[in-house]
């Protein structure tokens, strides 16, 4: 494994090693530092003047005076001013208490001495039992070594502290990470000088989400490393009184650490890499909600390989310049990734909305037949955009509804239909029969979805007729038979009304057209008249009582003109196209049909 390669945990050395040697580059960056030499020298001035005070007091001492006395405070020292708040008087009342002070005198001395020990003080056998004086001297006299002794452990701590201080002035803390390489506790000119032996191995690897890798080769970009201020200024950053926090916190740096390399030799590796090339990138797939069973569920993104060229670039250049062996396309966000996911409130949000419309249920009466557009249908319909705006998809809406038209449409269709007189015949053209609005029933129909509504009814219509049977007009109705010149009325199946006609004369170009209309309207005490003539008159006018139009200008009225009606008068002296009728068979028509009415015109 390379020096490159190598991470914290891999490096396994024992920390008395480790101690070692940081100590020994801590305690020489510390001797050779001016602030050491300052303290140092410190430190001498006050061991000088601690050597003048003990010479007085040796002096002192030879002259019969207690060490500690102190004559501007009454000849009491410290010591002697604990023993008398022990019960200890100021003057010996007797030999053996003189004695005995005596004793503790020269306890004194050589405690001042650490040459003593605890030991030194419990009382002879043959003296008897230590007094409260002589315990409390003892007690007096371990407190006062255990706080000399704590004194020097913290004084050595701190020391060590400051240490590790000053090194780490000049030093990257413990558990540093360049880049993502392990650099602990070394110094920028050992960082420099590890830069500049990888220069000539050095390879970038490009991790791709697939598991696949790629490589670039710092001798195929010309890479040389250039030494900078970068590490210095990284060093300087360091709060290297706050050490001690790199112990758990482990530093992580990033940073250009000062490399150069020819741009265009990059460019050109780059642009031929696989992950670059368009065969090889797969889109990103939105989370969406999708149509399962039941209902509308969220169906996970999908992360392709689609590459974010500018964002590569920029992962790359920086992968270089700080000097980092590889590269997680993935985590460094070089793919164009899905703009929703699975937990993204526009996906929620849609489908609730798509859900919502499953609930409404559309019955249409074709009666006795029926369709029923529900959630199996909808779910066909409501469609998401790219943006998560929930729509209806308008052309299979439109399509479904077209299916119906094709299927219950009979408005223009030719049609089979048998005659009065039992004969069967095809009657084509006319105005008659069913006829969706499509327009009309769109609106309708996406409106009972988006709200939820479930309801039956019929489709908007543009053209009525009596019946969804076979034969749409029922069984009441006015037939025409144009070639044997009779009209019928059947109503309820029945023959009710028969009369011979006159029709429009063929031969004229005014012959009456065949086909299946409706009755618009009847009035009474009409004049049918002709186109209107230049000089303001009309081709003819002609009063009738009974007027009863089915296709535009044409209808059945009553003509007192004709002298006789059937046969083939309607080829020499047939109407303008209009049915002519006997005035009393008028009467009766118009007493029997009604707006709406069907009316059948064969040959």
């Amino acid at each position: 494994m390379s020096d490159m390669q190598k991470r914290p945990e891999d490096i396994d050395r024992e920390s008395e090693e480790i101690i070692e040697e940081t100590m020994k580059e801590i305690f020489d960056d510390i001797n050779n530092s001016d602030e050491f030499k300052e303290m140092d020298d410190s430190y001498e001035e006050s061991e000088e003047a601690a050597d003048e005070s003990g010479q007085e007091d040796k002096a002192e001492e030879e002259n019969g005076r207690p060490l500690s006395e102190d004559t501007d405070a009454g000849g009491l020292s410290s010591d002697d001013s604990d023993i008398e708040t022990a019960g200890i008087e100021e003057e010996p009342d007797s030999e053996d208490e003189a004695a005995e002070e005596e004793a503790s005198e020269d306890n004194d001395e050589s405690e001042d001495g650490y040459e003593s020990d605890e030991d030194d003080f419990e009382p002879d056998e043959d003296d008897g039992e230590e007094t409260e004086a002589e315990k409390e001297l003892r007690r007096h006299r371990r407190r006062k070594k255990a706080g000399i002794i704590a004194a020097s452990v913290a004084g050595a701590l701190i020391l060590i502290y400051i240490g590790f201080a000053v090194f780490f002035n000049s030093h990257f803390m413990f558990f540093t990470e360049i880049n993502g390489q392990d650099f602990s506790m070394k110094s920028v000119s050992q960082v420099e000088e590890y830069m500049k032996k990888q220069v000539a191995d050095y390879v970038l690897t490009l991790k791709e989400s697939d598991g696949g890798t790629e490589t670039i080769r710092g001798a195929d970009i010309s890479l040389e490393y250039v030494q900078g201020k970068e590490l210095k200024q990284l060093v300087k950053k360091q709060n290297n009184f706050l050490w001690i926090e790199s112990l758990w916190k482990h530093p992580e740096i990033t940073a250009e650490v000062g490399v150069k390399y020819d741009e265009n030799a990059l460019k050109s590796i780059t642009e031929n890499l696989k992950c670059l090339n368009p065969d090889n990138q797969t889109a990103s797939v939105d989370a969406h909600p999708e149509f399962k069973d039941t209902e509308f569920v969220i169906v996970p993104e999908v992360i392709g390989t689609q590459i974010d060229t500018e964002k590569f670039n920029e992962a790359v250049s920086t992968a270089i310049n700080g000097f980092v062996s590889s590269v997680d396309l993935a985590d460094a966000g070089c793919y164009i990734k899905p703009r929703f996911v699975s937990d993204s409130k526009e996906v929620t949000a849609a489908k609730d909305a798509m859900n919502s419309y499953l609930g409404a249920s559309v019955t249409y009466d074709f009666s006795p037949n029926t369709e029923v557009v529900d959630a199996s249908v909808i779910s066909q319909w409501v469609k998401v955009d790219a943006d998560m705006n929930v729509t209806f998809d308008e052309e299979a809406v439109k399509a479904y509804i077209q299916t119906l038209a094709d299927k219950y449409n009979t408005k223009g269709k030719t049609r089979t239909f048998t005659t009065a007189g039992g004969n069967s015949v095809t009657v084509e053209g006319g105005s008659y029969g069913w006829r969706i609005d499509q327009e009309a029933e769109y609106n309708a129909l996406t409106a009972n979805i988006k709200n939820g509504e479930t309801v039956t009814r019929e489709p908007e219509y543009s053209s009525r007729a009596a019946s969804h049977d076979v034969n749409d007009f029922g069984n009441t109705y006015a037939e025409v038979d144009l070639t044997n010149q009779q009209m019928y009325f059947i109503q309820n199946g029945q023959v009710v009304l028969q009369t011979g006609i006159v029709t429009g004369n063929p031969n004229k170009g005014n012959g009456t057209p065949q086909g299946t209309y409706s009755l618009a309207y009847k009035a009474l005490d009409q004049v049918l008249r002709g186109k209107k003539k230049p000089d303001g008159t009309y081709e003819y006018e002609s009063p009738v009582k009974f007027w009863m139009p089915f296709n535009g200008g044409i209808g059945f009225h009553d003509a007192t003109w004709q002298p006789t009606f059937g046969g083939s008068r309607y080829q020499t002296n047939g109407s303008h196209g209009c049915v002519n009728m006997p005035y009393d068979k008028a009467a009766q028509l118009y007493d029997l049909i009604s707006a709406g009415t069907p009316v059948i015109l064969h040959y």
